[in-house]
């Protein structure tokens, strides 16, 4: 559903590891006087969130399986595994998932990849979280798997992640309830999009194109003063005219050398 917003304010949610600064503060400069509100949520409870209207939208991880949310796709995580500083890893700067065979390789409940089958050795039990699984691979009990962004958020200084490759790859898109979709979420979505200030999708370029179009009346008047005094100006033209058509084609300089001279010229002369 589209039309006038409820509420003068936008909520906005966001799973750990997205950092929504950029486009939030390219939201108080279009809309300085629409409050904006982060709320920070784990991966589970961001939907219940979107889905019970406690908040407009959010940045999630794909896959989005509910049929009543819209997503548009932002942008893909690198992977990487987070190791203690003297793990034999840290002295290349990325590995292959072959290369944790002989490792405990800890899988959270809430992991943000979409594994198969996850490389090294199975831990005993499975870790509630990311932060949790961090803190075990800092009392040496194994190594993670993260997006880089999870890394970065649980950054330890005992601690440092290595780029795995052909591993699975976290997305992250903003959702919202596909039948709330509000005029305010229009604009998050085009600030998102990287659509300016100016574009025809937003609800910004209605004023932007009246302004437009009423500068457009304001050089056109004068233009109508233009012409007018332009007609009262072509006798100079003439003018020029007569200049070019008095000079003496022989050289004999200005006007004053015109047809007086041509007459005195012209008269024969008297013999005796």
């Amino acid at each position: 559903m589209t039309g006038s917003d409820a509420s003068a304010s936008f909520r906005l949610a966001y799973v750990p590891g997205v950092t929504p600064s950029k486009w939030v503060r390219i939201w108080h400069e279009r809309l300085p006087d629409v409050p904006l509100s982060l709320v920070p949520a784990s991966p589970d409870e961001i939907y219940e969130l979107l889905r019970g209207g406690n908040v407009d939208a959010g940045f999630v991880r794909l896959p989005v399986d509910q049929d009543d949310l819209s997503a548009i796709p932002l942008y893909t995580e690198t992977t990487v595994v987070v190791v203690p500083k003297d793990h034999i890893v840290a002295a290349v700067e990325q590995i292959s998932p072959g290369d944790l065979d002989d490792d405990i390789v800890l899988h959270p409940l809430d992991d943000a990849l979409d594994w198969e089958k996850l490389p090294g050795r199975p831990a005993l039990e499975r870790p509630a979280t990311t932060a949790d699984a961090v803190e075990l691979v800092a009392a040496g009990i194994g190594v993670v798997l993260v997006p880089q962004s999870l890394a970065r958020l649980h950054h330890r200084k005992d601690l440092t992640y290595r780029t795995v490759t052909d591993t699975p790859e976290s997305r992250v898109a903003l959702a919202w309830p596909e039948d709330r979709t509000t005029d305010l979420v229009e604009d998050f979505i085009g600030i998102v999009r990287g659509r300016t200030v100016n574009s025809t999708r937003g609800r910004a370029p209605a004023p932007a194109a009246e302004q437009q179009k009423s500068k457009g009346g304001a050089k056109s008047a004068p233009r109508k003063g233009d012409a007018g005094g332009g007609a009262r100006r072509k006798p100079a033209a003439g003018k020029a005219g007569g200049r070019t058509a008095g000079k003496n084609p022989r050289g004999g300089g200005g006007a004053k050398g015109g047809p007086k001279g041509g007459a005195k010229r012209g008269k024969p002369r008297r013999n005796g």
